[in-house]
């Protein structure tokens, strides 16, 4: 049975099936994917969708079928742990699939070939979808090589996944918001503003306005960790932060003397692709909600420290407004030149299919 025979139907027609299936690695889940399955969907009374799980997979499971609930939550999504076949062993794979199931479905949809052998094996139908891939050119495989020319086949929260990241860190009045700004303008991608400076004009004409409590650095954190993962949905293969929970930590340290543990974890993990240092060279300007000039090159020497000292890459960029840019986004075209799961991932990338 194939696809043209069913769209004939139309999605208002009855069910054909009463139970379908998809499995896959989805290593990552693209539109093709979720094409596949939304297909399954519309010609099922229910439809499980099986993500599996080898050895070796860099993103992981259940990330990965966290984003088919997402995009397809009419389906049933379901992590199959490794079952240890081969990709090619239809029979092995069928008898993996009743097991994991507690029976065979009516009808498995496929773009692979081997859709129809599985399906003998299961004893049910086989809906073959767009196997020529002609309606939807792209593949796990295409995506793996170099998410970013495969752009358009991703949809949001596979965006946020691959975006790269880069973060503006500097003292107060070093031209770090002006960049990320710059930056985010000539790329035609998402920023992430400084929730910290939007709290702080908030509490300012509070009466305990000096006064600062480390749970309040813990807030400002978390809501810049789900600022920037919100906003890579939106990103344009770059993702430009105006700071990052890296740098909330040395605010904390900065007015309340010492390091919290519980702000450095949630920065533990979320090292950006790039961070731009920004000089402190330039005329400081006092716009009501700043320090002073007066610690403005201990914080500088204070971010470099740091950044020197967990290893993360950087850039000390100074200079004009044009001239911070141009520098900035030459390292950007480097990043996207070179995508990091390319050269990550390629020794452990498994072949498409199931």
């Amino acid at each position: 049975m194939n696809l043209p025979e069913l769209e004939v139907a139309g999605a208002a027609a009855p069910k054909r099936f009463a139970r379908g299936l998809v499995i896959g690695k989805f290593y990552p889940f693209h539109r093709g994917h979720r094409f596949l399955v939304e297909t399954a969907v519309r010609h099922c009374a229910e439809v499980t969708v099986i993500v599996c799980d080898p050895e070796g997979q860099l993103i992981p499971a259940e990330l990965r079928a966290s984003w088919i609930r997402e995009m397809v939550p009419a389906a049933r999504t379901v992590i199959a742990p490794d079952a240890h076949l081969a990709d090619d062993d239809s029979k092995g794979w069928a008898g993996y699939t009743i097991k994991l199931l507690g029976r065979a479905p009516d009808a498995v949809f496929t773009s692979e070939d081997y859709g129809d052998k599985y399906a003998g094996f299961l004893g049910c139908a086989h809906v073959s979808v767009d196997r020529d891939r002609r309606r939807w050119p792209v593949s796990g495989t295409l995506v793996r090589r170099d998410p970013y020319a495969n752009w358009e086949w991703l949809d949001p929260p596979i965006r946020g996944y691959f975006a790269k990241r880069v973060v503006v860190v500097g003292a107060e009045s070093t031209g770090t918001t002006t960049l990320a700004r710059d930056l985010a303008a000539h790329y035609r991608t998402a920023w992430v503003p400084e929730y910290g400076r939007t709290y702080w004009e908030g509490k300012m004409t509070a009466r305990d306005a000096a006064v600062w409590r480390t749970e309040e650095f813990v807030h400002i954190a978390k809501m810049q960790n789900e600022m920037e993962d919100r906003l890579a949905r939106t990103a344009d293969r770059l993702l430009v932060c105006d700071t990052d929970s890296f740098a909330t930590r040395l605010w904390h340290e900065r007015y309340l003397g010492f390091m919290s543990p519980e702000v450095e974890r949630l920065g533990a993990g979320r090292d950006a692709d790039w961070y731009f240092l920004t000089g402190d060279e330039v005329p400081f300007v006092q716009d009501g909600t700043r320090d002073g000039e007066h610690i403005r090159h201990q914080m500088h020497e204070r971010f470099m420290e740091e950044l020197r000292r967990q290893g993360r890459s950087f850039t000390l960029l100074s200079g004009s407004r044009e001239e911070r840019l141009r520098e900035a986004a030459a390292v950007c075209d480097r990043l996207l030149g070179d995508p990091k799961w390319a050269a990550r991932a390629q020794a452990a990338l498994s072949p498409a299919g199931r």
